[in-house]
């Protein structure tokens, strides 16, 4: 069945039959009309069209989730460790040191990173005002950023600030970032209760 629909195909696109140009050419527009009103396989070929950009949408949104809820994590994991020092539970007396409070902080993220918070900067210190501790935390980059632990005695202002620099899987929005990476930052600042 299909070999007859091709040898006419064949006969009318190569002219082999000798029959003149009028015929001929009616004969051309006749399997062109044919072909044309075939609608075997659209649905492939529009879901071809359509499959690798609704794809990457979805790549997109969904890492941009991922990264909001790290976010959200990292906020959530600020305000409990400088929690605990605006309360008194860890004092400045307690020996802290930067390791102590990276590995506070990052076993309350740990659930969204890799083991040992890789890309994770945390930095606390004590002010004089609020004003200051304002001026200092929209001034600094990380890149400039020298961390240091100073928790101030009770009744001192102090600002907790945390870095994460979160990889990006999909290429399209890693690409216009330094690394690859999307700096997650969340910071609190309080003054200590009279403990």
């Amino acid at each position: 069945m299909v070999e007859p629909e091709f040898n006419t195909l064949r006969e009318a696109i190569m002219g082999v039959r000798g029959e003149d140009s009028a015929i001929g050419n009616r004969r051309k527009r006749r399997i062109f009309r044919h072909f044309i009103k075939n609608r075997d396989g659209v649905t492939a070929i529009e879901f071809a069209l359509l499959a690798m950009p609704f794809f990457l949408l979805v790549c997109a949104i969904i890492e941009t989730c991922i990264a909001f809820a790290a976010q959200e994590l990292i906020s959530n994991a600020t305000d409990d460790v400088a929690r605990q020092f605006r309360t008194g539970r860890i004092t400045a007396a307690s020996n802290l040191s930067e390791t102590t409070l990276r590995k506070m902080v990052c076993d309350r993220i740990s659930i969204m990173v890799s083991d040992d918070c890789p890309g994770l900067t945390v930095d606390l210190r004590q002010f004089a005002t609020f004003e200051e501790a304002a001026n200092t935390a929209s001034s600094s980059s990380l890149s400039a950023l020298q961390p240091k632990v100073d928790l101030g005695p009770a009744l001192t202002k102090n600002m907790l600030r945390v870095y994460y620099r979160w990889p990006i899987i999909t290429n399209r929005l890693g690409q216009n970032l330094p690394d690859g990476k999307m700096l997650l930052f969340s910071a609190a600042t309080w003054q200590n209760e009279p403990f």
